[in-house]
């Protein structure tokens, strides 16, 4: 594994490993965007697929950027990596970067319990800003993504009428939303709630790609909107 020598102040950087395998270049973009910033550093390189796990286990990443794997025939394949990364590192953050091989395959990661999801086309800025995000406990959707979801709906309801987004949300979305918004952890969220830590995960995912947000100051202003929170509550 190649990484960063260690400076006294490394310790308390966010820990970044690149595990990006089919594109060389992407690497050494993303190493130079996030080595540029003063919280964050990359701590290695995955150099091939068989070495992924073996480095998890010696890595002291935080986040780990993973690309989707494909398994021959089968075609994509990215959840599969993402839960077994999950289930080797539980608390390790997962950056899901995508492969092209679908449409829906941002919300599979997601499900998969990936914490966050890029396209290959972002720009240095939006890298680090998920980084961030999923560092803190929040969701991460390309902002690309949920601009063709929206765009998609609106093509879909040309004549209809504007729905109120708030009432495709359940009775759980609702109270998840309302908990997430005033910032509390998925973990506490789950002691609340009395569910496990994946489902709020994947309920808060669900949430974000309903509402077309990316992190927690688009749900709180949203919250504050809707009347589901006052200010004077926080």
């Amino acid at each position: 594994m190649r990484s960063n020598g260690q400076t006294p102040g490394n310790d308390a950087k966010l820990g970044v490993l690149l595990a990006i395998f089919d594109f060389p270049m992407l690497n050494v973009g993303y190493r130079t965007a996030i080595d540029a910033e003063l919280d964050m550093h990359v701590v290695g390189e995955v150099e091939s697929r068989d070495a992924l796990f073996g480095q998890l286990e010696r890595s002291s990443a935080d986040v780990v950027v993973a690309e989707c794997i494909p398994f021959g025939q089968d075609g994509c394949s990215s959840f599969q990596t993402i839960e077994s990364i999950k289930a080797a590192r539980p608390a390790l953050k997962v950056l899901a970067l995508d492969c092209r091989c679908g449409h829906e395959q941002f919300s599979l990661a997601l499900k998969a319990g990936a914490d966050g999801f890029l396209t290959r086309n972002e720009q240095p800025a939006d890298v680090v800003n998920a980084l961030r995000c999923v560092s803190r406990g929040q969701t991460y959707v390309s902002p690309s993504i949920v601009t063709k979801m929206v765009n998609t709906y609106v093509l879909r309801n040309p004549h209809g009428q504007v729905e109120d987004v708030y009432d495709t949300l359940s009775e759980r979305d609702r109270e998840v939303l309302l908990l997430a918004a005033v910032g509390h952890t998925n973990r506490e969220i789950a002691k609340t709630l009395h569910l496990s830590e994946q489902t709020v995960q994947n309920d808060r995912a669900n949430i974000m790609v309903k509402l077309g947000f990316h992190d927690r100051v688009e749900l709180l202003k949203f919250a504050i909107r809707r009347g589901v929170i006052e200010v004077s509550d926080l």
